[in-house]
């Protein structure tokens, strides 16, 4: 089963997919303001059609998921889930070169909002179970495959609800795969990196609230809002967090080293990062723990001091790093001023040493063999984390071969999002590969 390999009629539903699934428009706004329903049903229906039985599943009306399950030849052996998520972030159509939701094939690139992030994995996950069905390939394990909503909000809706309330579709599931993973990273120096993730640092998005006495805005006033919470975010935006490895991190640090022909030297990573060039970037925003401020809300009229106000930061821990990261915070608001978590969601960690991760390795090798695959860990999170309540070990493994001067990650959100074909293609082969062994 390992000499073969997904079909041409697979390379070219993969584009077909891609494009097909950009242009439903599927945006979350936050707040409930989205609809994957006609996405998911795009997805059920090619699901049914290479054979499998599909179950769209919804809490809220309109926020569809779809859940299959593939069967293995080996009923002894763990399942693997596949996931991917249908709904993607606005997208202002003034400020692209086409129109975010055309999914227009241009020049070789398909063009889009989720190009990358991330119906370019749903369209890989489609494309090779339909070819597995027009050959007849059934893997080794089971795969349970989910294609979900609302990631990009709350995952209340998506994998939250799947997790929660329908763990039964998960049943033998020990380890899954889904974005941000086994990309092309060009280092700047002709060197291909391809960063496999292995890890996820948490989610603390946080809502800081002020109080004081409200009063006119020309009187003295020492319990101002505005100035107790303008404090409090200046002192969280420039918090110097310390440094904190996890394995993850140490392994990639120590990958990397090994292939400059570094000397490792975990005393000062500050220093190894600088060394390691534009490499750094893949490990550099999960060397600690982070708090970016983001948003401000406060008062009604310019003449007036409101007795209240309010500020959004964008909080991230590392494996192991929540209490230090709660009581920072204590620290860094003062007495003036409250906090509570507005979302908050599980670091993750996952072996680097596991017979899965070897078989992303090989299948990555196999079709990059001038590259070099290393681990890292995700500044972000993902889907993985809701399912980890199910003792589900998550990894990012969305491969893609991508040409030097295509910025993959501020692809990610941005404008102009875009996939090459050839990138697909890679894709749907190193998945294929992938799948059969695992």
């Amino acid at each position: 089963m390992a000499d073969q390999q997904a079909d041409e009629l697979a390379l070219a539903e993969v584009v077909e997919f891609t494009s097909g699934l950009i242009r439903i428009d599927t945006t979350n706004r936050g707040g409930g303001d989205c609809r994957e329903r006609p996405a998911a049903e795009y997805a059920a229906e090619r699901l049914a059609g290479a054979g499998l039985e599909p179950v769209l599943l919804e809490r809220t009306p309109g926020r569809t998921n779809v859940v299959a399950r593939i069967e293995g030849t080996d009923p002894s052996a763990d399942a693997l889930l596949v996931h991917g998520h249908l709904d993607v972030v606005p997208a202002e159509a003034a400020d692209w070169s086409v129109h975010p939701f055309s999914g227009e094939i241009r020049d070789g690139v398909v063009w889009g909002r989720g190009a990358v992030d991330m119906k370019n994995m749903d369209a890989m996950i489609l494309a090779v179970v339909r070819s597995w069905a027009r050959q007849g390939v059934r893997p080794r394990r089971d795969l349970v495959i989910a294609f979900t909503a609302d990631e990009e909000a709350s995952a209340e809706d998506g994998s939250g609800f799947l997790a929660d309330h329908h763990p039964e579709l998960f049943e033998g599931c020990t380890e899954g795969i889904s974005e941000s993973g086994a990309f092309t990273f060009h280092d700047g120096s002709g060197r291909q990196l391809y960063p496999i993730a292995a890890g996820e640092r948490g989610t603390g998005w946080l809502k800081l609230t002020a109080r004081g006495r409200a009063g006119h805005g020309s009187k003295v006033n020492k319990e101002n809002a505005v100035t107790r919470l303008a404090a409090a975010v200046t002192r969280i935006g420039e918090h110097e967090w310390p440094l904190r490895l996890t394995p993850t991190v140490r392994s990639a640090l120590a990958e990397l080293a090994a292939l400059y022909g570094i000397e490792p030297d975990f005393r000062d990573v500050d220093r190894l990062l600088e060394k390691l060039g534009p490499a750094a970037k893949l490990v550099e925003a999960t060397v600690r723990n982070s708090a970016n401020p983001t948003m401000l809300d406060a008062g009604y009229k310019l003449n007036v001091i409101p007795g209240e106000a309010v500020a959004y930061v964008d909080g991230r821990y590392l494996p192991g790093g929540e209490e230090e990261f709660t009581a920072t915070l204590d620290e860094l608001t003062g007495p003036d001023v409250s906090w509570e978590f507005a979302h908050r969601e599980v670091a993750l960690q996952a072996p680097v040493d596991s017979p899965a991760y070897a078989k992303m390795r090989a299948a990555v090798e196999e079709f990059a063999p001038e590259g070099h695959v290393v681990p890292y860990c995700m500044s972000g999170g993902t889907d993985a984390k809701q399912f980890s309540r199910l003792g589900i070990t998550g990894y990012g493994f969305a491969p893609l071969k991508l040409p030097e001067g295509l910025d993959y990650q501020a692809l990610f959100h941005g404008v102009d999002e875009r996939v090459p074909v050839e990138a697909l293609h890679f894709g749907v082969r190193v998945l294929d590969r992938f799948l059969r062994t695992a």
